[in-house]
């Protein structure tokens, strides 16, 4: 199969590439840098990318948009950039597909932003869409565009909602600030109360998701979770990786909450799961790897 991931040097892409390219398929990887070692490789402008040169010189079986901002802080400072890279870019790769590889099946990352604080856990796809965020509404508007090109025009689409994904590679987030803060303190302080959930799940288990996706979504412009359909506390969380990171200062949390920050996140994984997807590791197994990795950044 032949499979573009756009969004390839990023965090998420580079493990989707890989992962794939491991499963036999051809894969071209597609960004905004210079590769000057791949052949497999597609560079677009970075800010006024032509999706349409892409599926002009090749055809594709699949395209993984992974690309786009992914801070809900910084949506709220550059609120047009956020539009832009999570919205107005999948209405500009769409609208290339549907000139160019109206075969060619199209997978984009979502959030689980765009439920905002749920009404009832697990979260089911079909939960009431609530965003706090400007991230989270242009992931939101971004799963209604894929509606449109699936319902009005017939090309296949499918969104995955992630929920909190860590991993190698990732310099952001809960798990680097923490990092961060016990490098450089004896006291590390974080937002919030520490009773906060999040549903974590390790890059190459999303890597794993997508793969299986492919062989087994609907393609109907559905929404898939992606997570593990565990609830841990940001405490626990912190902790777990004090403990891996042998940090002997304080932990503490400030009480306040951080604009656009849901209170509690456990996903209904039912979808996934009925796929045959299996985590390939533990948060203190992925943590533990991580901690490996970031002391070597």
């Amino acid at each position: 199969m032949k499979i573009l991931i756009i969004g390839s040097k990023g965090f998420i892409g580079s493990h989707v590439l890989e992962h794939l390219s491991n499963c036999g398929h051809e894969v071209w990887g597609c960004d905004v840098v210079t590769d000057y070692t791949s052949e497999h490789y597609l560079q677009v402008d970075a800010t006024n990318a032509d999706f349409n040169s892409l599926f002009e010189q090749q055809q594709f079986d699949v395209c993984v948009n992974c690309s786009g901002a992914a801070s809900v802080p910084d949506s709220f400072l550059n609120p047009r950039r956020d539009f832009q890279l999570n919205t107005a870019n999948v209405f500009a790769i769409l609208s290339a597909i549907l000139l160019h590889n109206k075969n060619c099946r199209f997978i984009n990352l979502s959030s689980a932003a765009v439920y905002g604080n749920p009404l009832s856990l697990p979260i089911r796809e079909d939960a009431p869409l609530q965003p706090l965020s400007p991230y989270g509404m242009h992931k939101k508007m971004s799963e209604q565009i894929l509606k449109e090109f699936t319902d009005w025009y017939g090309l296949k689409t499918c969104s995955m909602r992630i929920f909190s994904a860590y991993g190698a590679g990732l310099q952001k987030q809960i798990f680097w600030d923490t990092h961060r803060k016990m490098a450089q303190s004896d006291k590390a302080v974080f937002w919030g109360t520490g009773e906060e959930t999040r549903d974590y799940i390790h890059v190459c288990d999303i890597a794993k998701v997508i793969e299986l996706s492919i062989h087994n979504a609907p393609f109907q412009a559905e929404a898939i979770n992606v997570a593990n359909g565990v609830q841990v506390t940001i405490k626990q969380a912190v902790e777990l990786f004090a403990e891996l990171y042998h940090y002997k200062g304080i932990v503490a949390f400030n009480k306040e909450v951080r604009e656009g920050d849901p209170r509690f996140w456990e996903a209904d994984t039912s979808v996934i799961r009925s796929w045959g997807y299996q985590p390939s590791r533990s948060l203190r197994q992925g943590l533990q790897e991580y901690i490996e990795w970031v002391k070597n950044v």
